[in-house]
């Protein structure tokens, strides 16, 4: 039986300028020139185009800190001095409540109230779209100037929320995952960055010596990201964990352990230890995002460094996403997507993501100085080619909270094979 999976989201969100033009009639009889000059007529003076009628766009979002708040709150007051479209964005801030902020916002909208557009998480897309609730936003996109300035990889994911492909959110920000490490650590064992999941399985066997162990291993709930790099390096996806080579990947990763080359507390591990073994020194290489690095370089300063989990037969890491969205009740659609535009590649892109922390989905943004010059923004960055997500059905949340750990912890505990693990984890993701 289908399970129903867990909202996650989040909010944000052309107008035509007419020119007058002069009605038919009978055409005066041409003034004589003048006497004695050659000089051409003057052209005539045109009419000023006509102002465009006030267009008001209400706006949902959320707030994780006051550094999102001023952002936004910039961002709506540039974009309503600067746009030459009469747009007037209005912002409205709540709450994200572990994902209350989807289910209010979903209820409004399906009483008839709400934003015209909103932040958004792509796991609520099935929700809001089988109720008829957003735009498509294909042809929006499509003619779009700035379309190209945006990975094609993002729109890609974007889409695969969709059962029919339709693009019904707009890309704004990621957050997607890496691998810190520690360069003394790799410079006393006498290696390098691994750049082949290989030499990333290799080199977790050569760091772990002096009472630290190679990588930090998350056995418990949400461990499924880092290990979908392991699967999709080794040459499987997301489709059949049962293929040859997702088993593959699967005892590669149960290998770790069995090895001894992770902390032997792996199975039950959550984000709490793995940042905290990484953090006292127990292991040399972890897995997550930008969120963590300033604590991490306040502890290590320029002894921690980040690269992108190398590639094998595949090569894919977690992205964690905030799009936005126009609402079927929105009076103005072309205005709506005006005011996503620019927070997708115009100067909004630049102020929210600079402010906040949040990678960047504009090529241009990502090329700036403070995203490439930072080691952690920029490792991120080099994985926006190869980034993706899980699946997203109603089995999602159970297979994340549920069966993932369940089956990953019987493997790393002996009770079952890779195998019979992944094959448990098919039926479950995939109600087979």
């Amino acid at each position: 039986m289908k399970k129903t999976f867990s909202i996650f989201i989040a909010v944000i969100m052309c107008i035509a300028i007419f020119t007058a033009c002069g009605g038919a009639g009978t055409a005066p009889a041409p003034a004589p020139a003048p006497a004695e000059s050659d000089s051409p007529a003057p052209e005539p003076t045109p009419e000023a185009p006509e102002s465009a009628e006030p267009v008001t766009i209400l706006h949902w979002y959320w707030s994780d800190n006051d550094s999102w708040t001023a952002a936004m709150e910039e961002n709506v007051a540039d974009f309503n001095a600067t746009n030459d479209k009469n747009i007037t964005v209005v912002l409205e801030a709540y709450p994200w409540d572990g994902g209350g902020f989807s289910e209010n916002l979903f209820t409004a909208a399906m009483g008839g109230g709400g934003p015209d557009t909103a932040q958004f998480k792509l796991t609520a897309t099935p929700l809001f779209t089988a109720n008829n609730l957003l735009v498509d936003l294909e042809s929006y996109v499509n003619g779009w100037d700035k379309k190209d300035d945006i990975n094609d990889n993002i729109y890609s994911i974007m889409r695969s929320a969709h059962e029919s492909n339709g693009l019904y959110v707009m890309p704004f920000c990621t957050q997607i995952l890496y691998v810190y490490y520690r360069p003394s650590m790799f410079e006393a064992a006498g290696i390098g960055i691994p750049q082949t999941y290989e030499e990333f399985l290799a080199a977790c066997a050569t760091l772990t010596r002096d009472g630290t162990y190679g990588f930090g291993m998350r056995g418990a709930a949400n461990g499924h990201e880092p290990w979908g790099s392991f699967i999709q390096a080794a040459g499987g996806d997301f489709t059949d964990f049962t293929s040859a080579d997702a088993v593959k990947g699967m005892q590669d990763y149960l290998d770790l352990f069995n090895n001894g080359y992770v902390p032997p507390t792996a199975p039950s591990d959550g984000f709490n230890e793995i940042i905290a073994n990484f953090q006292s020194g127990l292991t040399a290489m972890v897995v997550h995002h930008t969120g963590s690095f300033q604590g991490m370089v306040d502890i290590f300063g320029d002894d921690v460094s980040a690269f992108q989990f190398p590639g094998g037969k595949g090569r894919w890491t977690s992205m964690g996403d905030t799009n936005n969205v126009i609402f079927e009740k929105a009076e103005n659609k072309e205005a709506a997507f005006e005011w996503l535009a620019y927070l997708a590649a115009g100067k909004g892109q630049e102020v929210w993501t600079v402010g906040t922390g949040n990678i960047p989905v504009s090529t241009t943004v990502q090329n700036l100085d403070f995203f490439q010059e930072n080691r952690f923004y920029k490792a991120s960055i080099d994985g926006v080619s190869f980034a993706g997500i899980f699946p997203i059905r109603d089995t999602t949340t159970e297979f994340i909270t549920s069966a993932w750990p369940a089956n990953t912890q019987a493997a790393l505990l002996g009770q079952v094979t890779a195998e019979q693990a992944m094959a448990e984890m098919q039926k479950v993701l995939w109600d087979q």
